[in-house]
């Protein structure tokens, strides 16, 4: 059985893997759009039954890192900040392979502010849940069988970061371009909110206890 597992498994890792993205090439515009303030709040988040443990800045610094990557290739003359708020969150733990298989998951809700009316561009939160995505599935035997929880956070936050690129997309004229715009200053490196890059260190030492 040990080994029926072992093989399902490399079959299906083989499978679900795919061309990774590169990030590090400039995207197709999208308007004036221009990330400036990206804060994600994890203060009051639900941990899902059977989680693995984590803290606050972990998930703080996981969601803003992967929203920042994605999302500060877009260089347009408009300036939009980011309300990113964590509800709640499970990282998988070991099941039992094929009868209980379970599996990473993320839900968060976002807020979009336009810098220059200072008001918000949707009124409702939009609702994200995010999973590990197919590449990173592992639905036979669950992706707590063989990704740590930091690996499984990594994986939610950047899916989580594409379908919030994808949501903007579907509102382009929010970010349509407007006459006589001027481009709004903003140093990232300055403004932006600080990121704890030591987070990493404080969830592989967690993990190392689930």
């Amino acid at each position: 059985m040990r080994n029926v597992i072992l093989g399902l498994s490399l079959l299906l890792l083989a499978a679900c893997s795919t061309k990774e993205e590169d990030l590090t090439q400039p995207p197709e515009p999208l308007g004036q759009f221009r990330l400036g303030h990206n804060i994600a709040i994890a203060d009051n988040v639900t941990k899902g039954p059977f989680s693995r443990d984590f803290t606050e800045t972990q998930l703080e610094t996981s969601v803003q890192n992967a929203v920042a990557k994605r999302l500060r290739r877009y260089d347009g003359d408009g300036l939009y900040h980011l309300g990113i708020v964590v509800g709640g969150i499970v990282l998988a733990q070991p099941g039992i392979p094929v009868v209980y298989a379970p599996q990473s998951v993320m839900i968060l809700d976002v807020t979009v502010f336009d810098n220059r009316t200072q008001k918000k561009l949707n009124d409702k939160p939009e609702r994200i849940f995010a999973g590990e995505g197919f590449r990173n599935a592992v639905p036979v035997i669950g992706s707590g069988y063989v990704r740590s929880a930091e690996a499984q956070l990594d994986n939610l936050s950047a899916s989580a970061a594409r379908a919030i690129e994808n949501w903007l997309k579907k509102n382009p004229e929010w970010f349509a371009p407007r006459e006589g715009q001027v481009r709004v200053p903003y140093d990232a490196q300055v403004n932006a909110p600080k990121i704890d890059t030591n987070s990493a260190r404080d969830i592989k030492e967690s993990a190392a206890s689930n």
